[in-house]
């Protein structure tokens, strides 16, 4: 590839950096985005991400700026309930539970969950349609040169590429964050995260469920039907181990073991997809900005699992920038412009980063003493309906405007 200019360099092309190339040529800025791997945009292709991503409410004006909830309001299924059970007792059995309407904020569902591996052939597709983007497979960002007036970005093809504002799209080991030398507090939990999907004979009746006993949180989120039987993605967090022996053993044996593990609320479960593992981390780069570089996604900010967080922060981080950029578009990617932009998101990612971390930390919790502990506070906040309220307000992103004062 030839030396190129463009308005926009985005380093990364997961489902945070495409949804970004989206969001910023929709809105008439010239984008180039690469990544070194294709998207795997197939189901059954080898590589496909078998995960799922619940986008809240928020995240839908993202995607309908971006041209994308169209594309994507047809597969979705919403999550109108989230269901939190604890069975930290002697046995795997519900002896808590607790259910958070979407109804009581407002008369939209709290979010719909979307298969990964189709967010990203639907994410593709918008990107075709817009002749101001270019999406390039196979290429990396190796080297990253800045001053005051714009960006100078090394390409592993041994191309150089002209920009004025850097997006940092590539991953908690982000290159483009190293290269700016920022910072980042990481922590290890020594657990690990299975990913896959399961058909079982309950219906799920579009509740996200939670179950928390012990090592981490067992979450089940609705999917369509799969040939007419009910479907749920599965996140199974626990000791790494633990994970690691689950992941490997046969299907029969596993199959036993995640029925148990979820409490037979949905009946026995079966397999339905690969199992894919990785290991659970926070992580906060300590600031979001650079000269003409922010950093979005897991560059910045990386929360274990819980509460649908991730992702949901990644466009927050999106649609920050893009009102930024739309506000001053003479100076975009100027230090005002990314100073306004650290300013804007980092206390917020902070307190999700800290209330995430401590979510966890309860859900790993293996003294029965503790357990309780666990399960007598989830019963003290949900029966005070005001901090229920703004405990699902926040979960949505709803108060995240108060936190932005930094």
């Amino acid at each position: 590839m030839a030396d190129q200019r463009c308005d926009i360099f985005i380093s990364g092309g997961g489902i945070a950096g495409l949804t970004a190339a989206a969001a910023f040529g929709t809105a008439g800025f010239d984008v180039i985005c690469i990544d070194p791997a294709p998207p795997v945009t197939e189901r059954a292709a080898t590589g496909a991400d078998m995960r799922t991503t619940a986008m809240l409410q928020p995240a839908r004006r993202v995607l309908q700026a971006a041209g994308l909830w169209e594309k994507l309001e047809p597969h979705a299924s919403p999550l109108q309930i989230m269901r939190i059970v604890d069975a930290g007792g002697a046995e795997p059995e519900p002896r808590l539970t607790r259910d958070f309407d979407a109804a009581d904020l407002s008369d939209q569902p709290f979010g719909w969950n979307f298969p990964n591996w189709l967010l990203r052939r639907e994410i593709m597709s918008r990107l075709d349609e817009l002749p101001n983007v270019r999406f390039h497979a196979g290429l990396g960002a190796t080297t990253l040169f800045t001053r005051e007036s714009e960006a100078r970005v090394g390409l592993s093809d041994g191309s150089r590429l002209l920009t004025r504002l850097v997006i940092a799209a590539d991953g908690r080991h982000s290159s483009m964050r190293q290269a700016a030398a920022i910072d980042v507090r990481t922590t290890r939990y020594g657990q690990k995260a299975l990913a896959f999907a399961v058909t079982h004979p309950i219906p799920h009746e579009n509740v996200s469920t939670e179950i928390h006993r012990t090592g981490g949180p067992f979450t089940l989120v609705p999917l369509p039907d799969q040939e007419g039987v009910p479907c749920s993605a599965v996140v199974w967090m626990d000791d790494g181990p633990l994970s690691q022996a689950r992941h490997d053993m046969d299907v029969a044996a596993f199959e036993a073991e995640m029925s148990k593990r979820s409490c037979h609320l949905f009946g026995p479960l079966t397999l339905a997809s690969p199992r894919s593992i990785w290991p659970i981390i926070s992580q906060q780069a300590a600031r979001l900005s650079g000269e003409r570089l922010a950093l979005i996604a897991e560059a910045a900010h990386v929360v274990p699992p819980i509460g649908a967080q991730g992702l949901n922060m990644s466009l927050a981080d999106t649609a920050t920038l893009l009102s930024l950029a739309q506000e001053r578009p003479e100076g975009l990617g100027d230090r005002r412009m990314l100073d306004a932009y650290h300013k804007a998101r980092y206390s917020d990612i902070a307190l999700r980063v800290q209330g995430i971390d401590l979510l966890n930390r309860a859900s790993q919790m293996r003294a029965p003493l503790l357990r309780d502990a666990r399960a007598a506070g989830l019963n003290a906040l949900y029966s005070l309906a005001p901090v229920r309220k703004t405990l699902m307000q926040m979960g949505l992103g709803m108060k995240a405007a108060s936190a932005q004062s930094t």
